[in-house]
């Protein structure tokens, strides 16, 4: 039997990342209903129970499985085609603001699976997906999205991330730098009003939320506040608090961000939410590059958690989050890889051991870069609690689910073994991972996945792309056109002072 919710792990080293930070040269992790009921030395002799399966955890390290505490799954298909551009020339690409017809529910499907597959072979065993939809969102896309996740079973809380304003509105000066006819088009693209998103979503919550034993969990997306409306802000604050659910927010992750809260309401993105009454601990505020001090005393008071994309704000160059400040505020911060098109890949030990890395250049006192206790706890817990989740996984405790990975000691990474934490942050490449394990599921083991055909998911994906590329030389087509605008655009923001450093100029 290779899959089951019934298990023991034997004799590894545990690292549990929970909140007293427990370690074991040798114990026992034992699963039942797919939570953990036992662990510790001898936690199988001293807690007897029928299990499927025993697993021999010596010369193996358990610990919790990763949490990407932020991914676009639509973005999956586009590894490493675009070249570097600042995030407002790269979501002409990403999103393509004239496109007139969408994806088959096939195609998001495969492509879900795919960025699915390539994360539980990475040791993930949680995502946040903060799925958009072009141009419009549909039950089918949905369906399509979680079925995805079902299937390959990895643990997912997925959004609708689909903003409902046209698209010069969103971008300062965009609308008087557009020609008429450009503008024109915009105004004419296919776009949903909040309350047919709303009533999507709460389609979506009734069929999918809380489904497969709780793994698949939904979460409300405004994308960003200057894409958005006031009343559809509202209206998804209200259906955040109604069911408790995540408010994922991108906030503040370019400069030009900040240049155009100043001028479109005189004021920080994060003073508006505040001042609004939907800045909440539901919020997962995304990126949070170009803060100030006062927002961070908002975020912080607000009980909020801060998801991290260090290796797509470098991609971008949308600047580098003031790690530490964040964290000595009291903020928790989880890491996200964002989407395949920003990182070109899914693998959250990189993104790791890049928040490791880049943050020693923000200060000269080598006290305050990040440690490793608190890279991994960004890796684990913290995505939990980004997802409403805390204590449910992204760590080893009786109670919570059995969300765990194992990895081969008897690797380069941890030969010679020095210091367990910092080689987990600095010297891991997912190289050493040997099986993964979800809601007590085997899901990946002996380099293979055992939930579904890997082989012929990459076939179909390469068939389907055939047509994809296609759409994809259309849009092409269109952001060339718009391109000259939005680098204008782009220049006049650059320009603006706005009283913070996030990059090297």
């Amino acid at each position: 039997m290779t899959n089951t919710d019934s298990l023991c792990v034997r004799g590894a080293r545990v690292l549990a990342l929970d909140e007293a930070d427990a370690e074991w040269d040798e114990a026992d992790v034992v699963v039942e209903g797919g939570r953990i009921v036992a662990i510790g030395p001898d936690a199988v002799s001293k807690h007897p129970r029928a299990t499927a399966r025993s697993i021999d955890g010596r010369g193996l390290l358990a610990m919790p499985g990763l949490v990407n505490g932020h991914f676009h799954s639509p973005g999956n298909l586009m590894k490493g085609s675009l070249p570097g551009y600042p995030l407002e020339l790269f979501m002409l690409r990403e999103v393509p603001p004239l496109a007139a017809g969408g994806d088959a529910a096939r195609l998001a499907y495969v492509r879900t699976a795919i960025g699915a597959l390539e994360m539980l072979r990475r040791g993930v065993t949680a995502v946040h997906d903060d799925a958009y939809h072009v141009p419009v969102a549909t039950p089918e896309g949905i369906d399509a999205i979680f079925a995805a996740y079902r299937d390959v079973g990895l643990r997912a809380t997925v959004t609708i991330d689909q903003p409902e304003l046209v698209e010069h509105q969103k971008l300062p000066w965009l609308g008087e730098l557009l020609p008429a006819d450009l503008k024109r088009a915009m105004d004419e693209a296919p776009r949903q009003s909040g309350d047919e998103l709303i009533a999507l979503y709460r389609d979506m919550i009734t069929r999918w939320h809380g489904a497969e034993g709780g793994r698949l969990r939904v979460a409300v997306s405004c994308s960003a506040p200057q894409r958005v409306s006031v009343p559809y802000l509202h209206a998804l604050s209200a259906l955040s608090r109604e069911h408790d659910l995540p408010f994922d927010v991108h906030l503040l992750e370019t400069r030009l961000q900040r240049v155009h809260a100043g001028l479109a309401w005189g004021m920080s993105p994060i003073r508006r939410l505040r001042e609004l009454g939907v800045l909440d601990e539901r919020v997962l505020a995304i990126h949070a590059v170009w803060i100030d001090d006062t927002d961070l005393e908002l975020l912080a008071a607000s009980g909020c958690t801060v998801a991290h994309n260090p290796v797509c704000n470098l991609r971008l160059g949308s600047g580098v989050m003031p790690w530490r400040e964040v964290h000595d505020a009291g903020v928790p911060v989880c890491l996200g890889s964002d989407e395949m098109n920003t990182d070109d890949s899914v693998n959250p030990w990189f993104v790791g051991k890049t928040a490791a890395l880049v943050h020693t250049l923000s200060t000269p006192d080598f006290d305050r870069w990040p440690r490793p206790d608190e890279v991994l706890r960004a890796m684990t817990r913290a995505g939990a609690r980004g997802m409403r989740a805390a204590g449910e996984f992204g760590e080893l405790r009786v109670g919570a689910r059995a969300d765990l990975i194992l990895l081969d000691l008897d690797t380069v990474a941890y030969t010679p073994l020095n210091d367990l934490r910092r080689q987990l942050v600095h010297c891991e490449d997912g190289q050493s991972l040997r099986m993964t394990i979800v809601d007590g599921r085997v899901t990946y083991e002996a380099g293979r996945i055992t939930t579904v055909d890997e082989a012929a998911l990459r076939a179909e994906m390469r068939e389907l792309m055939r047509g994809h590329r296609e759409r994809n030389a259309v849009a092409a087509v269109q952001a060339a056109r718009l391109e000259p605008h939005y680098r204008a655009m782009h220049a006049r923001a650059s320009a603006v002072d706005v009283g913070l450093r996030r990059t090297l100029y």
